[in-house]
């Protein structure tokens, strides 16, 4: 079936162009070229609307285990925002921690058509992947932890040569179906398992041996001598705490010119001064972001409210515990590879830290210079639910806006903030960058994130209003690989996503090592660790798009 969408004003910035009125031409699944005198069987009049590619979330937690628990956790979270089915939208639930169901129509009807779990722990793949699965409307994909796993800290011990590294970084890919590598904490969440509460850059771990740094370098460059499109994603060291800034700066230099994705970096961003001992890094973190093209952050933007922050980060999630909010938590040992701490938060405007923590992460937003080098995300959930993402984008695109909501938190954390001084307005075309072709670019999907041909007609089409949550909140259509699946809010068919991922080439001598190590240390068999390409793809709701990966 050929499909025309005609007249409307497109903001494709993999190709430039910038608000250009255009037609746009889909058959089979995919943008072609105009085809000549050929009639379209369905043409959409789209006059006067914005038409962008459909938008990328690179990092927000969906599936896996810590999400699970999150929702088990947050009952009252549940009640407060139930959905009874309607239409062709089963039943669902949750504000701060969705169902699965509920978080793919709560995405699309905002225009996302694909969205990337950023913390996929190796031995819990299969289900990670099986809730993803589980999401409908939406691609989806994974990054696989390492960083504080036995294996890899016992090989930087005994001093493995890089090619070893590599070689398990591979295997890894290759074993959890996810498309890169995620760190957190690098080295940390092993090392409060030995008792220690902080691990900071260049900190040995108490009984690897092994710092932060080191593991962060053996890490990214695997993945450069791999050639995997998508640089290493890391959440650092000493997350939350007051005077990280100098943690975030030593990383961004200390990494030695190779690629490098940070990850909620409002959230490393935090300096010492003022009486209260806390205050804005953001201007440091940008000025070194601007200087090296090595570098990528998404920002994890805090915006108030109630939520429940989960992450794999135990040691930062038990220090943070006394500030739950409701009074419940959960901190576990994943036994050889990793942890998790799921604590229950409310931000509030005019708790000082709280304020602070706001206007940090848009001062980033604003002081990052090149828009294909930041991203918008809010951590979901840990900052806040993805639901917000179109409140956050009014605060980017309109000053005016964001000074009215600055006057209305906490006047000392205002007062220590640059925000009101800062004019940058984000425009269409940089809201697009940032949201779609800038992450479907660092992420090497070359067929999502732009409307040229050949490229997955996954498509967003808006009515352009002044008051840009509103526009964001609900665009007019959204097309999924060619099908009209929503039109003003209403889902009009179920579809499901595609999987990416990449699958490099390693030495399979390797699993030799592997297997021995997993008879002697793990509960489960290297047999069954290892997700297969039938376990995505059996039941034909989903397909993996596998990427390539190029030289290093």
């Amino acid at each position: 079936m050929l499909t025309k969408l005609s007249g409307g004003t497109v903001y494709d910035p993999a190709n430039a162009i910038n608000g250009q009125v255009r037609d746009v031409y889909i058959r089979d699944g995919r943008i072609i070229d105009a085809p000549g005198k050929a009639r379209p069987d369905k043409e959409y009049d789209l006059r006067g609307k914005v038409v962008m590619a459909g938008a990328i979330d690179l990092h927000s937690h969906i599936g896996g285990g810590k999400v699970t628990i999150g929702r088990t956790l947050m009952p009252e979270d549940h009640r407060g925002d139930s959905v009874p089915r309607q239409g062709l939208m089963r039943s669902g639930c949750g504000h701060a921690a969705p169902t699965t169901l509920t978080t793919g129509y709560r995405y699309l009807q905002m225009g996302y058509t694909t969205v990337f779990e950023p913390a996929v722990l190796p031995s819990n793949a299969r289900q990670a992947h099986m809730e993803m699965a589980d999401t409908p409307l939406v691609d989806t994909g994974g990054y696989a932890m390492l960083g504080s796993d036995d294996y890899l800290l016992r090989m930087l011990m005994a001093g493995k040569e890089q090619k070893a590294i590599n070689d398990y970084v591979a295997w890894t890919l290759n074993a959890s179906q996810c498309i890169g590598i995620k760190v957190v904490n690098p080295g940390g969440i092993s090392a409060f398992k030995f008792n220690q509460r902080k691990l900071d850059l260049d900190e040995q771990h108490a009984y690897y041996g092994v710092t932060p740094r080191r593991i962060l370098l053996s890490l990214a460059r695997a993945l450069q001598d791999l050639g995997v499109p998508f640089p290493l994603h890391v959440h650092g060291c000493n997350l939350g705490v007051p005077g990280n800034v100098t943690t975030s700066l030593n990383t961004i230099i200390g990494i030695e010119g190779l690629p490098l994705h940070l990850t909620h970096i409002q959230f490393h961003s935090y300096g010492t001064e003022g009486d209260r001992k806390f205050s804005s890094g953001a201007a440091e973190i940008a000025e070194a972001v601007n200087l090296r093209k090595n570098i990528t952050v998404d920002v994890g933007q805090v915006l108030f409210g109630q939520t429940v922050t989960a992450s794999g980060d135990s040691m930062r999630q038990y220090a943070n515990a006394a500030h739950a909010h409701p009074n419940k938590w959960v901190c576990m040992d994943i036994e050889c590879d990793a942890g998790c701490g799921v604590v229950p938060f409310k931000y509030k405007d005019k708790n000082f830290v709280n304020a602070l923590q706001w206007a940090i992460g848009l001062e980033l937003f604003l002081l990052v210079s090149d828009p294909w080098r930041v991203f918008l995300t809010t951590d979901h959930p840990n900052g806040a639910p993805f639901t917000t993402y179109p409140h956050l984008i009014r605060l980017l695109m309109d000053k005016s806006f964001r000074n009215d909501m600055l006057a209305t938190i906490h006047p000392d954390a205002a007062a220590m903030s640059t925000l009101s001084s800062i004019d940058r307005e984000y425009s269409l075309y940089e809201i697009a960058i940032m949201t779609r072709a800038g992450a479907a670019r660092l992420l090497g999907l070359k067929d999502r994130g732009h409307l040229g041909v050949g490229a997955g007609a996954d498509i967003t089409v808006y009515s352009d209003q002044v008051d840009k949550e509103k526009m964001f909140a609900q665009p007019d259509y959204v097309f999924k690989d060619g099908e009209l699946v929503a039109r003003n809010g209403e889902i009009l068919k179920i579809v499901w996503g595609n999987v990416h991922t990449v699958k490099p080439d390693f030495d399979r001598a390797i699993e030799k090592d592997l297997k021995e190590y997993f008879d002697r240390y793990q509960t489960m068999r290297l047999e069954n660790f290892i997700v297969h390409d039938e376990e995505i793809e059996w039941d034909g709701r989903n397909k993996l798009l596998v990427h390539p990966c190029g030289e290093a």
